[in-house]
Parts: structure tokens; C-alpha cells; sequence
């Protein structure tokens, strides 16, 4: 099946290229567009796309906001693509639950490749602030140890595995692969955490996971050069 894409961004001339680039894979199909925040969540609901390429600064409702209106309903996953790296849009973006964050100046492949990614379930964050974001909400041991995150403990042993894995940044096949289940059951376990979590993405799992020190299943560790988490 196709991977139904919703495109939202401010500037016609962004929109038509990105629908041109997309719809030269043969797997993709944008089904709409949107010019501003609010069009964009109102297009997700009535078009049920897969995933939305969101930009992040346009008129009226921002993206941002919209993002977290969509991921809220659950009417799509959001990939962010913008012009800015800036701190406050990419951990603002994050926090509202998009599943991952690229820039502009990602090349096709890449653009493409991160479509079917998130589609797949995945996150995906631009390498340019993948430091900034673990600096960010991963922090040195404090002197005494903070409570742990509302839900950690009721995740029982297979899910903590697998908090450990999506700490790693690996996708439901990796997962799979590491714990010796079926890719499917991967998946499952990836959506009881995140709801026993509170949470909306794998990427504030990956944060969460670094954060509160869960620890890598013997042997699921991902090998230098697999990418960044």
C-alpha cells in the first residue's frame, strides 16, 4: 500500500516541489495540502493521511500547535520539515509529539526515506540536532536520584527490554531481531509503551529511555555506524 502524505507549509511554490518529490516514488501518494496550521489539522482529520509533512512557522495557527492537535486525535503520524534548527522549534515540536524533525536542506533520498520511516512507525531526527536534543534532556547523574517517570514501573520486563531498544533508536525489525520475537509483536510492545508512558512518539520514548538510565538488553546494543538515535 501507499504511504498517503499531507503537505503543509505556507509558500505554494514549497508545496508543489515536495509533492512533485514525493510522488516520484512510486510508494508515496500526497493526497492534500494545507496552507497553515489550522487547514493542516483540519485536512488530517477529513483526509487521514499517514503521515503529515509539517512545516513549523505559518500564519495563523503555527505548526507547532497544529502538530499537537493532530498527534492528540491521533489523526496521523507528523514528520517536521523546516528552515530552522532552532532550539525552541525543535524541542517544541518534539514535545508535541511529532515523530521526527528534518530540515530543508535534507536532500530527496532522505526526505523520502524519513516519509516511509515514520510511516513505518519509526522516528527519525535530522543528524544536525541530534547532539543538541540529547544534551538537551540528557543530564548527568543529579547527587539524589529523581523519581522515576510516571509509568516506568508499570512496564513489565518485555516492555523495559524494549524501552531499552527504542532508547538505542531502533526500528520494530531491529527490536525484533534483538529480543528474538516477531516483528509484529515488536510493534505491540512499542504501542503498550508508549500508552502505559503517557507518551506520543518513539523519539520521547528514545529520550525518556536515556534519561531514566533504562539499561539495553544484553546483546540489543545498535553497532557503531548504525546512525544516530
Amino acid at each position: 500500500m501507499s504511504v498517503r502524505v499531507l503537505v503543509a507549509d505556507d509558500h505554494p511554490a514549497v508545496r508543489s516541489g515536495l509533492r512533485m518529490l514525493l510522488e516520484s516514488d512510486p510508494g508515496i501518494e500526497v493526497v492534500g495540502e494545507a496552507a497553515d496550521g489550522a487547514a493542516a489539522v483540519g485536512n488530517a482529520r477529513a483526509l487521514r493521511p499517514d503521515v503529515v509533512l509539517m512545516d513549523l512557522r505559518m500564519p495563523g495557527t503555527d505548526g507547532i500547535t497544529a502538530t499537537r492537535a493532530i498527534v492528540d486525535a491521533r489523526l496521523a503520524d507528523v514528520l517536521v520539515l523546516t528552515t530552522f534548527d532552532l532550539d525552541e522549534y525543535v524541542f517544541g515540536a518534539l514535545q508535541a509529539g511529532a515523530a521526527g524533525f528534518l530540515l530543508k536542506s535534507a536532500d530527496a533520498a532522505t526526505l523520502v526515506d524519513a516519509v516511509r520511516r515514520v510511516a513505518d512507525g519509526q522516528g527519525v531526527v535530522a543528524p544536525e540536532v541530534t547532539r543538541r536534543l540529547l544534551e538537551r534532556f540528557v543530564t548527568p547523574a543529579a547527587p539524589r536520584p529523581e523519581p522515576p517517570p510516571a509509568g516506568l514501573a508499570d512496564l513489565t520486563p518485555r516492555e523495559r527490554d524494549v524501552l531499552g531498544c527504542l532508547g538505542q533508536g531502533m526500528a520494530n525489525a531491529e527490536i525484533a531481531a534483538a529480543l528474538v520475537i516477531t516483528e509484529a509483536t515488536a510493534k505491540t510492545h512499542v504501542s503498550r509503551v508508549l500508552a502505559k508512558l503517557g507518551l506520543t512518539s518513539r523519539v520521547q520514548a528514545a529520550v525518556l529511555a536515556r534519561s531514566a538510565g533504562v539499561p539495553v538488553p544484553a546483546g540489543a546494543a545498535r553497532r557503531p555506524g548504525d546512525g544516530p538515535p
